[in-house]
């Protein structure tokens, strides 16, 4: 820098910064000049002619160590968070078009094992579902619970694009799905196989102890309905050998007629009042069927024995193989196209 009086030396001017001690002991004016803490200058001074003396304060935007932000870089959204158990910021790159909630929240928990629990919610307080894309979470602002701790995430708007543009994007999205997929799909049909073995394999080891519990029940049950059946079949054979008694040795047969027609009109009306209150035929089999459970449901209760748990288990192991079976037909035909390919 060129001064007043013509004399250009460096060595007479400065450029301080926060922390530099100008002139120590014996520097510019009685005591030199000094910069302190807490305090950012930008001072300018030349040593000819009056001093001159620029200050002017630089502020920084620092984030707060606890707050999730949502950046994109190079097309990707960027989260990020601070861990809760190592007091770290980690960044989170997602994939809008394949990521999920769920997946981001597993991915979240399994970076930090202290992540105990850890949901989405919408800005007015609605639990997010696990299945919904990233792509549409990030199109609003979202709350992100962390162990009970919430944080209002607020995320960057993108331009709207024009309809023939958005059109463009569909396709290049359908396009890149469908690529992925054929790309992928043996992977994941064998991925999902082996996810499906497992499932069924711990179905199966709940329903062990339940399996020995119920065949106990069933059981007893299938004993005590046999008894009921035997006991109405004697009460029958006595009822007909008292009317046999009754009209041969006892009075006659013109006494007992208004008896028998009486007792067969009684059991039509036992018989009318079972389908009224059943509102089921009153068959053999049914009668049967229904006296079973009867007594199956009353062990039950008896034995703590919970059939709704059981009942959803063998639901969710018969959903289980028959998507097995799908999975591995899937399987097999792929290979069989293979085959084929390779022989011609």
């Amino acid at each position: 820098m060129t001064c007043e009086s013509g004399f250009t030396d460096w060595n007479k001017y400065a450029t301080l910064v926060l922390g530099v001690d100008i002139g120590g002991a014996g520097g510019v004016g009685a005591g030199g000049l000094r910069i302190y803490e807490n305090s950012l200058y930008f001072v300018q001074f030349a040593l000819c002619g009056n001093l001159k003396f620029y200050q002017s304060r630089f502020y920084g935007t620092v984030v707060p160590p606890d707050e999730v932000t949502v950046n994109y870089r190079h097309g990707l959204p960027l989260i990020t968070l601070t861990l809760p158990s190592r007091k770290e910021r980690c960044q989170f790159v997602v994939k809008p078009m394949l990521s999920t909630v769920g997946s981001f929240l597993q991915d979240l928990q399994n970076e930090d094992k202290g992540v105990k629990t850890a949901a989405i919610f919408t800005a007015d307080g609605s639990e997010i579902p696990a299945s919904t894309l990233m792509e549409i979470l990030l199109m609003n602002d979202f709350k992100l619970v962390i162990n009970k701790v919430t944080y209002d995430v607020q995320c960057p708007k993108k331009e709207k694009l024009s309809m023939e543009h958005a059109t463009q994007m569909e396709n290049v999205k359908s396009l890149v799905h469908r690529l992925f997929t054929a790309l992928h799909l043996e992977e994941f049909q064998k991925k999902r196989e082996h996810l499906l073995l497992e499932k069924i394999d711990h179905l199966k080891g709940q329903l062990r102890p339940l399996e020995q519990i119920k065949a106990g029940i069933e059981a007893r049950s299938e004993a005590k309905t046999s008894r009921l059946l035997w006991a109405g079949l004697a009460l029958l054979s006595v009822q007909g050998g008292a009317l046999a008694w009754l009209t041969w040795w006892v009075y006659s047969w013109d006494i007992m007629e208004p008896v028998t027609y009486f007792i067969t009109v009684a059991n039509s009306m036992v018989f009318f009042a079972y389908f009224i209150i059943t509102r089921q035929d009153y068959t053999y089999s049914a009668v049967k069927s229904r006296q079973f459970l009867h007594f199956f449901h009353k062990k039950s209760k008896k034995q703590h024995f919970d059939v709704v748990q059981y009942n959803k288990l063998k639901e969710d192991l018969a959903k289980a193989t028959e998507s097995l079976k799908q999975v591995r037909h899937s399987l097999y035909l792929r290979m069989q196209g293979k085959e084929l390919n390779g022989k011609n």
